[in-house]
């Protein structure tokens, strides 16, 4: 199972935005300073997150972003699916008849990797971004 870096960075610029957003909007340029995310990258991935409703920006001298809701109602399952992220375990699709291998059967350990996915998907449905906010506290750059 691999998290690509588009999904771990979606997760840290929001937990980042969380923490201050109830001072101003937060722009992308100080979430990007913070938190060593390439602007570029996080202009790419707040497009998603804002056409998904998770952040609206807000314009003018003083704008960024802000969250569209709690961060307690914000799953980090609504964050990867917003920005195209596939928490997968095996190749295959639940529903082929195809195995992950490309033959006939499913692979012999198939189980056990379908099992671990759901074990993983039921944890990041479980975490919100206010639980990862409880973690640490930073003062604004």
């Amino acid at each position: 199972m691999k998290l690509t870096s588009k999904g771990r960075y979606a997760v840290m610029a929001l937990v980042d935005l969380a923490r201050f957003d109830n001072i101003n909007p937060v722009s992308l340029r100080d979430i990007s300073l913070r938190q060593g995310i390439s602007l570029d990258y996080l202009e790419q991935i707040f497009s998603k997150l804002k056409k998904n409703e998770i952040v609206k920006s807000i314009r003018g001298t003083q704008g960024g972003y802000v969250l569209n809701q709690n961060p307690n109602d914000i799953k980090l399952t609504n964050i990867f699916h917003a920005v195209d992220e596939k928490v997968k375990t095996v190749q295959c699709k639940k529903e082929s008849k195809k195995g992950c291998n490309g033959k006939a059967t499913k692979c012999i350990t198939h189980n056990l990797w379908d099992e671990l996915e759901i074990h993983i998907n039921t944890f990041f449905e479980n975490k919100s971004l206010k639980d990862l906010l409880n973690n640490n506290k930073e003062t604004r750059v």
